[in-house]
């Protein structure tokens, strides 16, 4: 760490001379290293690969040469012993014995030989019985069941490999015989032995030859041995056993012999060698025969040629070197002496001498920096001016906008609604004195926090709509709503709000006006309460009043008519007259007590909400033509003669919408009372509106306000081409007191 503050400070042609040698060795070592490595693992798994390549090919052709020599040996005894069999036949038809003696002898001489270990000669005839065995036990059985047994019937002559269990035996062993066909006697002569004593009836010297061929690089050999540490192929150690010797390593035969298949690596000192060397050895087994192949190389002899290379890189590495010091003396000189002249004027420059230039010295990197160099104070020149005339600007424009902010908070102090300014994530940022005098929180609760603690949980639907407007950095318009007080109080407001962005043009945050409408809300259900009495006596003065008076007219025109009758024949036209009078007079009736019932709905009849709704449902069937159905739960009273007045109200508003602009053909009006709660609903089948139009209509606007004066909620759904859906929600305990 000492020598990283000293390079620093070390001159520039010092700093390129040590690092650009640093480089240039730490890169040569490293390439040398890179190269060295790949070149000795490719020079690995190619001796690998070849090793084992021939590991597999020593082991195929041990395998075929073995097998040959096996097959050979089998049928050259079962050739042989027909040719005894002929011998003892050939006597029996000269007449110097019967042929039962033949057949006695030729047994004898069969039964007497041993193939291997274990392996024996036996005949069967062509019908699968078994003739000859040296069990007695398996001579005259019928074995023609035997898979094996029933291709010798139907081959009689050649090579067969089956698997065959004999008593006594724990499982079946494979099994291999040569067979050929005495004709004359119907034997099937077969001299068969077990694979795993086929190690006994090999002749090594079939193939020794093919497997000392094996040669890998210099001195790498192949070589065979058995389970038991037997060499049994070898170039020089043919015969001898390794366990026994004390001039070999033991341990790595007895890896190999554990192993069975893989890699090694161990010294070993052949006859005639000073000293042990590495050697490499890959090894496979054949299991059957307990015998082990493998081949084996030498490492010095196939790391020879990497040896070299480290010769030649090492040379190549210092006579590099020796030519890039003074090349990198002479680069660094080229580019130290003019950048010092630079830096020369670079004090000038510094000092506030903003005209000072250098001369270009050459059209390389560094001429290019002169020329910047240049052009940065031309730049800075121009910038130190411009600065100046800025700094003055600035400080008018700050003094300006000292002046506006004074200002906007003075307007924002005076305010009388209540103003709340947010940023965009939510967080009060000012609160003026109204909103303090109104709700009760002053700027030091509130700063930096949120305001959801002000807003009731039933108001929270239409308050995310606001939310999603501002955040979308759009006017929210004026929407009635209720906001909680410090101690709790409900007060009626009309929130309006606007955003405002920064100097970027990105949205900054929001100031939200919420003007007390308390009184006004109040003084509007005082001048709802007083039209729907002066309608109620309106209503009860056409019902009480106009309609009597129309039926007592009414009766003089009847009067009037039969006279005219009886006194006057001749005035037939006069009569008529007077019936066209009386009957219109009974249609002003009909229409007065209409709209005495419309004017006065639940005053007017005795059964209340219920029977005032299937009225309209009737009338709305019979004047529009359109189907019209009124259902109602059962026990759905409604005591408040105000709250049903305004439920009625709402359902003649959404009725005349959905005939008048829904054009629609079926309405459904429900009423039904559930978990406290009574659920008034209006549904047709019309061309339903648009969004827009949801709040521009003015009876959707009565519609919510009745809704609000009875503090029921008011849900309008409808799409274009999806029909209309009106509900109200009031509570039922509200509603029955």
């Amino acid at each position: 760490m000492r020598l990283l503050p000293a390079f620093k400070n070390l001159p520039i042609r010092h700093k390129l001379l040590y690092s650009y040698s640093s480089v240039f060795v730490l890169v040569i070592v490293l390439s040398g290293v890179v190269a060295f490595s790949i070149l000795r693992k490719t020079v690995e798994t190619n001796i690998e690969s070849e090793l084992k390549n021939s590991t597999a090919a020593l082991l195929n052709m041990v395998r075929t040469s073995v097998s040959v020599s096996i097959k050979n040996h089998l049928r050259a005894a079962a050739e042989n012993n027909r040719a005894m069999v002929q011998y003892f036949y050939d006597r029996y038809r000269a007449g110097d014995m019967t042929e039962d003696q033949a057949k006695e002898m030729a047994a004898a001489l069969l039964l007497s030989q041993k193939i291997g270990t274990t392996g024996y000669i036996a005949c069967v005839n062509s019908q699968g019985v078994m003739v000859i065995h040296p069990q007695p036990s398996w001579v005259g059985v019928d074995i023609s069941g035997y898979a094996f047994v029933q291709d010798m019937v139907a081959y009689k002559e050649g090579y067969l490999e089956y698997e065959w269990q004999n008593p006594g035996d724990a499982k079946p062993r494979p099994k291999a015989l040569y067979m050929t066909y005495f004709e004359p006697w119907d034997w099937i002569i077969d001299v068969s032995s077990y694979r795993d004593e086929f190690h006994t009836l090999v002749n090594v010297d079939d193939f020794r030859d093919s497997v000392l061929a094996l040669q890998f690089g210099q001195t790498g050999y192949s070589f065979v041995t058995d389970g038991r540490g037997n060499i049994i192929i070898h170039p020089k150690l043919s015969g001898i056993n390794i366990f026994t010797e004390d001039d070999f390593p033991r341990e790595p035969l007895r890896r190999m012999l554990a192993e069975k298949n893989g890699k090694i690596i161990y010294d070993w000192k052949n006859p005639g060698e000073h000293r042990p060397r590495r050697k490499l050895v890959l090894f496979n087994a054949i299991p059957e025969y307990d015998w082990i192949v493998a081949s084996s190389s030498y490492v010095d002899e196939f790391y020879r040629p990497l040896n070299t290379l480290n010769k030649v890189l090492l040379f190549s590495a210092l006579a590099s070197l020796l030519l890039l010091l003074p090349m990198s003396f002479l680069m660094a000189m080229s580019i130290t002496n003019p950048l010092r002249d630079l830096l020369d004027r670079f004090k000038k420059g510094a000092a506030g001498d903003f005209s000072v230039r250098v001369v270009k010295p050459s059209r390389d990197e560094v001429g290019h920096l002169a020329d910047y160099f240049n052009y940065f104070m031309e730049r800075l020149e121009d910038y130190n001016r411009n600065l100046e005339a800025e700094i003055a600007e600035r400080r008018q424009a700050e003094d300006a906008l000292r002046i506006s902010e004074g200002r906007y908070r003075s307007v924002m102090e005076a305010a009388p609604d209540p103003i709340v300014v947010y940023d965009m994530d939510g967080l009060v940022t000012y609160l003026n004195p109204a909103f303090t005098r109104v709700f009760g929180w002053d700027q030091s609760e509130c700063l930096g926090r949120k305001m959801d603690h002000f807003v009731p949980p039933d108001t929270w639907k239409e308050t995310r709509k606001g939310l999603a407007k501002i955040a979308a950095g759009k006017t929210l318009p004026s929407v009635e709503t209720r906001r909680l007080t410090k101690d709790g109080q409900l007060v009626d407001v009309s929130v309006r709000g606007a955003v405002y962005r920064d100097l970027g043009g990105k949205l900054a945050g929001s100031v939200i006006i919420h003007r007390d409408v308390s009184e006004l809300k109040r003084l509007q259900k005082q001048l709802m309460d007083i039209g729907d009495q002066e309608r109620q006596k309106i209503g009860q003065d056409l019902h009480d009043d106009l309609c009597p008076h129309l039926i007592g007219i009414e009766g003089l025109a009847k009067v009037l008519h039969g006279r005219l009758r009886q006194e006057c024949p001749e005035a037939v036209a006069a009569a008529t007259l007077c019936e066209q009078i009386t009957d219109l007079i009974k249609d002003a009736i009909v229409k007065t007590r209409g709209m005495a019932r419309g004017l006065c709905p639940v005053y007017l009849v005795d059964h209340g909400l219920e029977f005032s709704l299937q009225d309209l449902a009737i009338k709305t069937e019979s004047y529009f033509g359109v189907h019209c159905r009124f259902s109602a739960g059962s026990d759905v009273i409604i005591h408040d003669n105000k709250t049903a007045t305004h439920l009625f109200y709402i359902v003649q508003e959404a009725v005349n919408n959905a005939i008048r602009h829904g054009k629609a053909r079926n309405i459904v009006i429900q009423l039904l009372e559930a978990n406290g709660r009574i659920l008034l609903s209006i549904d047709d089948d019309g061309c339903g509106m648009a969004q827009d139009q949801k709040s521009d209509g003015m009876g959707l606007r009565i519609m919510g306000f009745r809704a609000k004066m009875i503090n029921a909620t008011l849900d309008v759904r409808s799409g274009r081409g999806e029909g209309t859906l009106v509900q109200v929600v009031l509570d039922a305990s509200v509603a029955k007191s």
